[in-house]
């Protein structure tokens, strides 16, 4: 028999202490000065709440972090060549490295662009990778907004927030080109002659404005100088100033996220900011910035020495601008020639309307789409859960149509290039963008939709009848049936948590309401159609209940002499096969 256990008094027991943590080197070094800054201007208490702010994790939010970031090497870059570059239109004779320019008479400017890209040890370098991050931010930028927009992010309380990402749009466009401009080399004189051209387009101010842009006539020698205060003061402050502005309302509104078990308008399922997204967040700016050091390091870009110094007699063969404005370059390509002669004035609408006109339009239509849509819905709710962009088939193709018309237009900014390299007509391939610019993104608008209602009913065939298993059944009738599995209750929940919005009828009641009040409902009665008519409802509570009872008791439907024979089947089968 086993000796009985012994037992422990009381008076023997030792208290169990917990060790002190000990910080790293690098906390021990940082508690001092963040102790000194707690102490006088209570550090720990601001930083607590956006410390414990939550963000969700998906890969597409990482679009816009990828523009905040590659700004910042924008800053960077930008502040070791404004040290080199001379903003001066004043001639010089170039003595500098590059033998076959030297000699030559050509701008301060331009002089200093060749001295950075050769004589000072680095510039070469930072100049690319300045030219790429700029590239970069634009990029980011468009494909963050779109992110936005087909998934519905720019619904209320969002509205500003969406219109501050459409000034930054257009606010990095004039950046990027101001700073193309500034080398002073033939190419990004083209350029400036182009926006020449668009200002003097401009009906009856045009001579004027362009006196004051230029400081006389074209080129003048003001334009650089003013460019560069544009370039490195003006517009970084105002873009600085939105994006502080953009992540504040981030914050304030708590970030989207998409739908998902336990996911609502009243939660936000993530992780904190520190330390889990402060550490995310600085890796993935390492990432950025070793890409584009990777970039400026073996991809060329913007090579000035090879298009020498501008001369306004001359141009440059297959000249083509950033690809960012390329929209407006292809724009005014493809425009037929109308021109008005008034008098002593010329309206030169084949410039101005393709020109300004769609720039405006562009960044117009983007603007106002938010109120838009939230008058069609009438709907006045916060929303923090995105959208599929399959279950909003008419959003959806409205974007996909304003991609395919950019695109058309982009096309034709590079025209010329695209008749020589693929030996086609210059005229026919401007014809053909006349008509494209207008019937593609009708085409694609009609595309987009069927296919976004052709995946709406799949998230429903397999929402009610589960997901295939690659398992065939054959019946005694002959008949073949596939297996399905039902899904689980997470990608239930996600593809049956968004909003029916209803296709409204026309008013029938008209009772207290005026004349104009109705003529309105009914527009936006017809627009709720026009949208929502095509949509397919989510399945209703008693269809999901009973395809959860087929997936538990797949036979009952069958019947129970079909259920033997199929047993039968397989048995017969399964002894075959031994």
């Amino acid at each position: 028999m086993a000796e009985p256990a012994a037992t422990i008094n009381d008076d023997s027991a030792v208290t169990a202490e917990t060790p002190k943590k000990e910080l790293g080197p690098v906390f021990k070094v940082a508690a001092g000065p963040t102790k000194w800054l707690d102490d006088r201007i209570g550090l720990a208490g601001l930083g607590r709440p956006f410390f414990r702010k939550v963000f969700p994790d998906h890969w597409s939010f990482l679009l816009g972090e990828i523009a905040l970031y590659s700004f910042i090497v924008l800053l960077l870059s930008g502040v070791f060549l404004t040290i080199w570059f001379k903003p001066s239109m004043s001639e010089v004779e170039y003595q500098g490295s590059y033998e076959l320019l030297r000699g030559i008479t050509m701008s301060d400017a331009y002089a200093s662009t060749l001295d950075l890209s050769f004589d000072i040890r680095g510039g070469l370098l930072l100049r690319q990778m300045h030219h790429w991050a700029a590239m970069l931010f634009v990029a980011a930028m468009l494909t963050h907004s779109l992110r936005i927009f087909f998934t519905g992010a720019f619904r209320k309380p969002r509205e500003v927030n969406w219109l501050i990402g459409v000034s930054l749009i257009g606010l990095g466009l004039v950046e990027g080109f101001a700073g193309y401009s500034l080398p002073d080399d033939l190419l990004s004189g083209t350029g400036l002659r182009f926006v020449d051209g668009l200002i003097r387009a401009v009906p009856l101010i045009g001579t004027w404005a362009e006196f004051f842009v230029f400081g006389g006539e074209f080129p003048g020698e003001l334009i650089v100088p003013r460019l560069y205060m544009v370039h490195i003061l003006l517009l970084p402050a105002l873009i600085l100033g939105l994006i502080a502005a953009h992540l504040a309302l981030v914050v304030y509104h708590k970030h989207t996220q998409y739908p998902g078990p336990g996911r609502t308008n009243g939660n936000v399922v993530g992780y904190p900011v520190f330390p889990v997204y402060a550490a995310k967040a600085g890796g993935f700016f390492l990432i950025v910035f070793g890409v584009l050091t990777l970039m400026g390091a073996t991809m060329q870009i913007n090579p000035v020495w090879v298009f020498g110094p501008y001369n306004p007699a001359e141009i440059t063969a297959g000249s083509q601008p950033d690809w960012y404005m390329g929209f407006v370059e292809g724009a005014i390509r493809i425009m037929p020639n109308w021109e008005w002669h008034i008098g002593s004035t010329t309206w030169s609408w084949n410039v101005f309307l393709p020109g300004i006109g769609v720039m405006t339009l562009f960044f117009g239509i983007m603007a106002i789409y938010p109120f838009v849509e939230a008058w069609v819905t009438g709907d006045k709710r916060e929303h923090h859960v995105l959208d599929r962009p399959r279950n909003n088939p008419t959003r959806t193709a409205f974007g996909v149509a304003a991609m395919t018309c950019y695109a058309m237009l982009w096309i034709g900014g590079g025209n010329d290039l695209v008749a020589t390299q693929f030996h086609v007509s210059l005229n026919a391939v401007t014809y053909f963008l006349r008509v494209a610019v207008f019937v593609a993104p009708v085409i694609a608008f009609l595309v987009t939709k069927r296919i976004c209602i052709g995946l709406q009913r799949s998230d429903r065939d397999r929402m009610l009848h589960g997901a295939e298993s690659g398992v065939l059944d054959r019946a005694p009738s002959g008949k073949y049936s596939e297996r399905h599995r039902p899904i689980s209750e997470g990608e239930a929940f996600a593809l049956t948590q968004h909003e029916d919005l209803p296709a409204l009828l026309p008013v029938a009641e008209v009772d207290g309401m005026s004349e104009k009040e109705i003529k309105s409902e009914q527009r936006r009665r017809r627009a709720t159609r026009f949208y929502f008519m095509d949509t397919l409802r989510r399945p209703t509570r008693a269809e999901i209940e009973e395809a959860a009872h087929h997936h538990l008791h797949p036979m009952h439907l069958e019947g129970n002499g079909e259920h033997h024979a199929i047993e039968e089947v397989e048995e017969e089968e399964h002894h075959l096969a031994r």
